[in-house]
Order: C-alpha cells, then structure tokens, then sequence
C-alpha cells in the first residue's frame, strides 16, 4: 500500500480479542478495523483505501448527513445501508448520530460520549447481554 489514511475514528469490534494488548498494529499481518468513521466536511475522502485494507463497515459523516457503507468483498466497493451490521436492527444510527454530534458542539466531547453510550445501552438492554 501506497497510500494511507487517517480516520477519523477507527474500532475493533468483531476482532477486538486479535488486536487487544498491541502497542502496534502490522495490517500485513492484522486484521482492519472493523469500523471506520470518517467525519468529512471540508475534504475528501478514499473510502477505495479502505476498501482495500478490508475494512468491512465505514461510515461516512458529510454536509449531506451520515452514510453507513458495507464492503462488498467481491466488488472491493462500498455499497450504502441503512443499518449498521454491529449494531441491533432498528436502532436509527442516520437519524441519532447526527443529533449526538451536534450536541458535542454544545455540551463537549466526553459528556456526549457517555451520553450517547447510556443511549446505546438502552436500545440494546438485554440483547446486548
């Protein structure tokens, strides 16, 4: 790989346990994350770069709102979804993250954080169990 990127956040999900206890990450050798975030107002991103990592979900935060992406393994491409694979049907991510966001212009960073964590928690009850 020629080229790199720097997401905006990045998360182990599914391979959390293969990556734990790593100071550094060799992803010749290690698996992608599992999710990306690029929050994308003023430039451009290369959601091909991912694509080629293999990252399996990216979702990208614009002007227009977010979009949630899954790679298609076959076509090396991102195919728009309106639900994320890591998290329970029906939770309405387009809809809620945008709102969290803007509330973290306001309220700060942390406090949204654990806001919107307490928010997840919620929604999954014992589903996430």
């Amino acid at each position: 790989m020629l080229k790199g990127v720097e997401p905006g956040n990045c998360f182990y999900i599914q391979n959390a346990d293969a990556v734990r206890d790593k100071d550094r990450l060799d992803l010749a050798i290690d698996p992608p994350p599992d999710l990306v975030i690029e929050i994308d107002l003023r430039s451009r991103s290369y959601p091909e770069i991912y694509a080629a990592l293999g990252v399996p979900e990216l979702w990208q935060y614009t002007k227009k709102g977010l979009q949630i992406q899954h790679l298609d393994q076959e076509k090396g491409t991102y195919e728009a979804r309106t639900q994320s694979q890591y998290f329970p049907p029906g939770l309405a991510l387009t809809e809620v993250l945008p709102k969290y966001l803007r509330r973290a212009k306001t309220e700060g960073r942390n406090s949204t954080m654990r806001a919107f964590r307490a928010f997840v928690k919620e929604q999954i009850g014992d589903r996430g169990k």
